[in-house]
């Protein structure tokens, strides 16, 4: 088998522009993911281009990931040199495989289950990958049903908001809104919201979350808007100890769904 050894190649040039830029992704309706776990998980249909090392395949998980992948997928894969691979990864480490995945694309119902409450987490001008990616992580461990991302938040194909998925962004439904406040109104008709805020009147374990519930999480740096807080039915504080005003944006949102979760249990 023929092994790209040059990074002027155009499928690696596309991959290198498809890990550093939203609006390639967004034209070409596909993201890239990396590593042994990523790719395993790539649901069916969804795999276009797969690509390994030279050195992959060395062990046996790595073989049997390989295979699995062709035969689950009906695809080939292209080797690449080492050298090429690690040109092209976003990793530090690379692990060895990386695949062209095409972009899923929701509707509004697809926030909404029908066996279940609704668990939604909105989240108002994200700017961090890995809090977006935690949030949909600890999201799927939770049970949410659907995210709601606010026109300026983090692309949700970011290389680094997929790496801190673990694989949570094939699972996930999600829903970007070019209107916050529009989709706000639209909840408010299915959901009680609630928002995290320093100006809570009360713990958030001392509200019920077990009828259809969304939960507001705002920027790191700012919080949440004014005008956005205001969609709340009620705003609520998670107590602190210590010198500390508030948490990290994906791990208030954690303790907000976790407590959902162990209402719901």
């Amino acid at each position: 088998m023929d092994k790209i050894s040059s990074s002027n190649n155009m499928n690696i040039k596309n991959i290198m522009a498809l890990q550093k830029k939203g609006k390639t992704r967004r034209e070409q309706d596909v993201f890239v993911v990396e590593g042994i776990k990523m790719v395993s998980e790539i649901p069916v249909g969804y795999l276009l281009q797969l690509y390994v090392a030279e050195s992959f395949g060395v062990q046996q998980e790595q073989r049997e990931v390989l295979e699995e992948a062709v035969k689950s997928h009906g695809i080939d894969y292209q080797v690449v040199t080492d050298k090429v691979f690690r040109e092209v990864s976003d990793t530090q480490t690379p692990q060895g495989i990386l695949a062209v995945v095409k972009q899923a694309h929701y509707q509004w119902e697809d926030l909404f289950s029908k066996e279940r409450a609704a668990h939604l987490i909105i989240v108002e001008g994200l700017q961090d990958p890995g809090n977006l990616g935690t949030i949909l992580r600890a999201g799927e461990g939770a049970g949410v049903t659907g995210v709601v991302l606010s026109k300026g938040t983090v692309d949700i194909y970011n290389a680094k908001v997929i790496r801190a998925t673990m694989g949570s962004i094939y699972r996930v439904p999600f829903f970007y809104t070019d209107c916050l406040e529009e989709s706000l109104v639209r909840i408010q008709e299915r959901c009680s919201i609630y928002a995290a805020h320093l100006r809570g009147v009360c713990d958030y374990d001392q509200v019920d979350y077990t009828k259809d519930t969304a939960f507001l999480i705002g920027n790191e740096a700012n919080g949440l808007s004014d005008k956005i807080a205001a969609y709340a039915k009620q705003l609520v504080r998670i107590p602190m100890l210590g010198k500390v005003e508030s948490l990290n944006a994906a791990v208030a949102a954690s303790v907000l769904m976790y407590e959902a979760a162990r209402q719901r249990r």
